[in-house]
């Protein structure tokens, strides 16, 4: 009934399975990819004839994690999986990214690519099996597809790197001091065609060499793919890329005087009203037939191609007027915002981002459900990318894979400078506006929070800069790197290669390839040149800031931490929570108790913060004998007064200890409620406390200096 076909290598510390012929068999490529005991099954389905008109190539990718593959139940009220988590979105993304360039040139049908995690070791990642997966079910299905792909995760421990680190290795990098990088690699047989990557200060010879490493690394997934498809592949769909060489010639003819003289204009506005009115003039003169051809746009953006990377790769000036390496003009301001508790404007030619960090308590933090179980995060940053930033008319609705991504990617550059949890107990959230956009305003959200963050006084070990990188290969094997690129520069090159990182090192980069031909001396180059191109924005950033602010806003909220015994908690919550829910009242400040004792005691106000610690501190400290403390007479008997002096501790001042006469009743100097001194003398051999009153002066509440021999004698 099956015509099931399974390739099995040893890769690494696991094994690698790709099974296909038994599941989805009316997919046009199904792959069950498996590492370890992680399982992800990959369908591709894909149209045999392009819609009319469709002048772009519709790939759509998704990912999805079934709670069912580890064990567990959703959360929510839902009890089921719903919109894409982060995680889903950033694991499309990592599949799309490699996979699109490959695709055969002019090959415009619908393609769709899932890939759903059936099964979750908690020890190897899903999103790797997940690449790879796709990558076979591509390869099998007859789509013309230029793979296969393979990726694979790279670590760096000690000096040595290490090939697809164990989820447990990787989870909270921040709070793992020996595991510095979290880098994925993918790429063809010859090419890498995608990195991402989280870092710790790594120089760029130990990121090439662990680019390097893990494109090696994922050559036997590559081979193991290729064995699958010789036993299971389909006959190759019959499409061939279309020749519109005579339309282009005609394009060319008739625009490329005008093209040339719209790309000569160094405003962005003004040249891209410029080009639309190029594009308009060429379509006026075009015949009705040539105007209905689907490639027509293809071959206008191959004309504006053509003069962009001409001018560079034949040692002329860029768009706007800049050599390969300059960065454009920078402006830096901090503290804009007068009710924000830290906010900075960085302004980089057209590329601008307005960037605003809030500090929070622990009820703040984040709490992510996520399949290899649930944990908080204080770190959060949001992207936001409206229309007007690029002067569009566009609609606004949640945020899309765009935002999300380039916020991760932010994410990634700044975590690695961040304090110490236990040094720096707040929730910090950066939210970056991006208000004008001419390239690379991810690299502005990560200079813009880092100037925020510094603004608001987080305590950042360095800050971090980013830089977008570019780069002109042509056919002759000529190429240009470019650095600080604008986005004509990157719609219409070859590579878009961001870096960001402080002084020392490298904290996050991210690599896209448009051709399967970058080598490791372009890549070289374009780490030398970045490098160059961080440390004059460093210098930039740095006449605006270059360390936290001493002083929090004066609307930040001040958070002090104490510490107790784990078998104290008990007894500030109370029963119920009734002793915390008095503590927060009373005080006005936020406290929050974690398992190990670590408290945490939130407020605007200093004398919250102060009064809440009292509290907790009379609960959970032991009165000292000999120590001076403020009562209150809770209860008046013959031969004493009982005294509420530490918490809702009691103890007895004994109708001697009183007053430095002799008295018939307490009563006679003393009444209920009355605040009076103590000193604690002693407990007895039942472990009551006994206090005295009359060593004690009860205006200044020091001890009476004539008394202090008596009261050691009694």
């Amino acid at each position: 009934m099956f015509d099931e076909v399974k390739k099995s290598i040893q890769w690494g510390q696991e094994t690698l399975t790709l099974e296909t012929g038994k599941v989805a068999r009316q997919a046009d490529g199904s792959v069950i990819a498996t590492l370890g005991e992680t399982s992800v099954m990959a369908n591709v389905t894909f149209a045999k004839e392009p819609k009319p008109g469709q002048d772009f190539f519709p790939l759509t990718v998704h990912y999805q994690e079934k709670y069912y593959a580890a064990g567990k139940v959703p959360g929510g009220f839902f009890k089921r999986e719903a919109r894409p988590t982060e995680k889903e979105t950033l694991t499309a993304r990592l599949i799309d990214r490699p996979c699109r360039p490959l695709f055969a040139p002019g090959f415009k049908n619908e393609v769709l690519v899932m890939c759903t995690v059936l099964s979750h070791d908690l020890v190897n990642d899903p999103d790797i099996v997940a690449m790879i997966a796709a990558s076979a079910a591509l390869t099998i299905s007859g789509v013309p597809f230029m793979g296969p792909i393979g990726a694979a995760r790279v670590g760096f421990v000690d000096g040595e790197y290490v090939l697809n680190p164990e989820v447990s290795d990787m989870d909270k990098l921040r709070n793992n001091p020996e595991q510095r990088l979290d880098l994925v690699v993918a790429g063809t047989k010859d090419a890498v065609m995608m990195v991402e990557s989280e870092a710790y200060e790594l120089t760029e010879e130990e990121m090439l060499g662990a680019v390097k490493f893990g494109h090696e690394a994922l050559q036997p997934a590559i081979d193991l793919i290729i064995q699958l498809a010789e036993a299971a592949a389909k006959e190759p769909f019959d499409f061939q890329s279309p020749d519109y060489s005579a339309l282009y010639a005609r394009v060319k003819e008739l625009g490329e005087s005008d093209m040339r003289a719209a790309y000569a204009l160094r405003d962005k506005s003004e040249r891209q009203d410029a080009v639309a009115a190029a594009k308009t003039k060429v379509k006026e003169a075009l015949s009705e037939e040539e105007l209905e051809d689907p490639n027509l746009g293809s071959a206008l953006k191959k004309l504006e191609s053509g003069i962009l990377r001409g001018d560079i790769i034949n040692g002329g000036a860029r768009i706007d007027g800049r050599d390969t390496k300059t960065v454009r003009p920078i402006v830096s301001e901090v503290g804009l915002l007068p009710r924000t508790h830290g906010s900075a404007l960085f302004t980089r030619g057209e590329t601008q981002g307005l960037v605003v960090t809030t500090l929070g308590t622990g009820d703040d933090e984040q709490i992510i459900d996520a399949l290899h179980g649930n944990f908080r995060s204080n770190f959060l940053l949001h992207y936001n990318f409206p229309p007007y930033s690029v002067g569009e008319v566009g609609r606004v609705g949640s945020p899309g894979r765009r935002e999300i991504g380039h916020g991760k990617l932010a994410w990634r550059a700044l975590q690695a400078v961040l304090p110490a949890a236990t040094d720096f107990p707040y929730t910090i959230r950066v939210v970056s506006e991006i208000t004008e956009s001419n390239g690379s305003s991810s690299m502005a959200s990560v200079c813009g929070g880092s100037l925020s963050m510094m603004d608001a006084g987080v305590p950042l070990k360095s800050p971090v800069a980013g830089v977008a990188m570019g780069l002109i290969l042509e056919d002759d094997g000529k190429w240009a790197v470019l650095t600080d690129i604008l986005g004509d520069e990157d719609h219409l090159g070859d590579m878009d290669f961001k870096v960001a990182g402080t002084e020392a090192g490298i904290t996050s980069l991210q690599m896209d390839i448009k051709v399967a031909g970058i080598t490791p001396e372009i890549m070289e180059q374009a780490l030398a040149q970045a490098k160059d191109g961080r440390m004059h924005i460093l210098a930039e950033m740095g006449k605006a800031l270059t360390e936290g602010r001493n002083e929090f806003s004066a609307h930040a909220p001040r958070i002090e931490t104490m510490t107790i015994p784990t078998d104290k908690i008990r007894e500030v919550i109370g029963s119920g929570g009734k002793v915390i829910r008095e503590i927060v009242e009373t005080s006005g400040a936020k406290v929050d108790i974690s398992d190990d004792g670590v408290i945490k005691i939130a407020s605007a106000n200093a004398e919250s913060i102060q009064k809440a610690y009292d509290m907790i501190h009379s609960i959970v400290a032991e009165p000292e004998e000999g120590q001076i403390y403020t009562g209150k007479v809770v209860k008046l008997v013959d031969f004493g007064a009982f005294v509420n002096f530490f918490g809702k501790r009691d103890g007895l001042v004994h109708v001697s200890q009183i007053a430095n006469r002799r008295l018939g009743h307490p009563s006679e100097v003393l009444k209920e409620g009355q605040e009076v001194k103590v000193k604690l003398l002693g407990f007895d051999d039942r472990g009551k406390v006994r206090l005295g009153m009359k060593m004690v002066d009860q205006e200044t509440g020091e001890e009476i200096i004539e008394n202090k021999e008596e009261a050691a004698e009694e």
